[in-house]
């Protein structure tokens, strides 16, 4: 796995016009936001080494380097998710891969389903913590010191200073702004009315199918991170209405407005 990440770097770098700090992962509908991107040199996902292809509906699958609010960045447009029945290592890759390249901060955002009664569509979420439902992590097997350690603090793992960069960002722009845990479900079926109720029980306010392994990626290779969530529905069994996957696209659709205009203060507020 290590030789697969510095081949990866290695026909990355030569590409960019500068190191990049911020590793910024785009959930579904929002990746429009790598539009925005000044200077942007594109990578298919299909051109660099041992990179998974994204299969979902709103992921376009490219690499995305510039510079957005004045920031070098690293943008995925489009992710990569269990349910396309990619393992673990796969789904960990690219994060691991923008370490290798110098990546300091990993900024991951996604579409999620409110938990919380007080949550309505278009909400954003700052996620302070997430309760791993599937029972898979990306550091299980052999493990690579030269990755990260065997075993590794996830405490901070929703790094607290960012959290409070975003939270700056929010009142600068007149954003209002949750903050809650994030609880992972492989999908990709949506989640059962009965599983809603367990993970509103166990404390979640937010459900999704992404993000988590992500997050434990960049713990275990050393990187910061912050995640945050656009509320796209109401979870199963809090409403009359079937959820649907155009539903999840056609509200991320809605807020990518406020949504890009958040990421771009809070990048500022990293600075």
């Amino acid at each position: 796995m290590y030789d697969q990440i510095q081949e990866a770097a290695a026909f990355i770098r030569p590409k960019l016009r500068a190191r990049a700090r911020v590793a910024l992962v785009l959930g579904s509908g929002l990746g429009s936001i790598a539009e925005e991107v000044e200077g942007p040199v594109v990578v298919p996902y299909a051109e660099i080494p041992h990179f998974p292809l994204s299969t979902a509906p709103g992921h376009a699958g490219r690499l995305v380097a510039g510079r957005l609010a004045g920031v070098e960045v690293l943008v995925m447009q489009g992710r990569f998710h269990h349910y396309e029945g990619y393992p673990m290592s796969r789904i960990a890759f690219p994060v691991r891969t923008f370490k290798a390249l110098g990546a300091e901060i990993l900024f991951a955002t996604n579409a999620a389903g409110g938990v919380d009664p007080s949550f309505s569509p278009g909400d954003f979420m700052i996620i302070s913590d997430h309760i791993n439902l599937t029972g898979r992590n990306p550091c299980v097997g052999e493990n690579d010191e030269r990755i990260g350690p065997r075993f590794f603090d996830m405490t901070r793992a929703y790094d607290p200073e960012l959290r409070a960069a975003v939270r700056r960002a929010g009142k600068d722009l007149g954003v209002a702004l949750r903050e809650g845990v994030y609880a992972w479900f492989t999908g990709p079926s949506f989640e059962t009315p009965a599983e809603i109720r367990m993970a509103r029980t166990l404390g979640a306010s937010a459900v999704g199918m992404s993000t988590v392994p992500e997050i434990i990626a960049a713990a275990h290779c050393g990187m910061r991170a912050l995640g945050i969530s656009c509320i796209t529905n109401l979870a199963a069994g809090m409403g009359d209405a079937r959820i649907t996957s155009e539903e999840v696209l056609e509200i991320s659709e809605r807020a990518r407005p406020r949504f890009s205009a958040l990421v771009r203060r809070s990048l500022e507020n990293f600075a």
